[in-house]
């Protein structure tokens, strides 16, 4: 009877029984999504998370040559070129670098244009901190974040599975920035559906990384994305000490140049993959 059952191709390119491989794949899938339900879980139990007014209290508030908060303003800056790079080379009809799928490309592309919108973005916001100029801080790197983790389900998981998602899952990022805002206009600002947005990603990424075998080469970048973006979130938590510690950049500014590391990572990534004969 055994050898009977079907047989099916594994990512990886090994034979196993179609049974014994959708209970591999289904058991992966819900250990990603455990995190989301707890956090879930946990965000209905805390209820309502407004944003707070000292967030926009940055430790530098040095002008230079009349651009105001010039430090967060300009390192901004390095956005740009992963951003505006990434355009150029995945933008196009035609790619300088191939994808064995060519519905993978407009998750990248959108990633990209993510970025480099951030750096308008964040740059506006800094010039004159406050609600309103945050929610175009806030709007393209939803754009950013989502775009990526698109990718990674589609590389990592399936491609019609990150296809079908990369639309949704946009929505649901300007959804959550339009969510708060409103929200903070009635007087009850309520953060819960955008750190969501925000941080289940960085907890599904490296689930997704661990537990499916890679399309393309590269995993040791997509590792040190992740590891420069959490720098980027400690330099934020020490804003004010990183700014005495060097006297010339803030923590926030640095910040700023950490995560533009990260999406520089991303696209140094993407030139030098190649298709994955094995898994990483």
């Amino acid at each position: 009877m055994a050898r009977n059952r079907p047989v099916a191709l594994t990512p990886d390119g090994e034979e196993t029984c179609v049974d014994e491989w959708g209970n591999r794949a289904s058991g992966a899938v819900a250990l990603v999504l455990l995190p989301l339900g707890a956090a879930i879980a946990g965000l209905l139990i805390h209820g309502p998370i407004p944003q707070d007014p000292a967030y926009h209290r940055f430790a530098d508030r040095r002008g230079w040559m009349g651009i105001p908060n010039a430090g967060n303003v300009l390192s901004n800056v390095f956005f740009l070129l992963p951003g505006v790079i990434g355009l150029a080379l995945f933008g196009g009809g035609k790619s300088r670098r191939d994808f064995l799928d060519p519905r993978e490309r407009t998750a990248w592309v959108l990633f990209f244009a993510g970025v480099t919108l951030t750096a308008f973005g964040s740059s506006y916001y800094h010039l004159a901190p406050d609600d309103d100029r945050l929610f175009w801080d806030r709007l393209p790197m939803t754009l950013a974040f989502l775009s990526l983790f698109a990718a990674v389900i589609g590389e990592r998981l399936d491609v019609t599975l990150g296809s079908r998602l990369l639309r949704p899952l946009l929505l649901l990022g300007a959804a959550s920035v339009i969510l708060w805002r409103l929200t903070e206009r009635t007087g009850h600002g309520d953060l819960r559906l955008y750190g969501l947005v925000q941080f289940y990603p960085l907890a599904a990424i490296p689930l997704l990384i661990l537990l499916f075998p890679p399309r393309y080469s590269g995993t040791i970048l997509l590792w040190a994305v992740l590891g420069a973006y959490a720098v980027a979130l400690l330099f934020e938590v020490w804003d004010g000490p990183v700014l005495r510690w060097t006297g010339v950049i803030s923590g926030h500014g640095m910040k700023h140049v950490a995560a533009a590391a990260a999406c520089s990572l991303v696209l140094l990534m993407l030139l030098q993959r190649k298709p994955a004969e094995k898994p990483e």
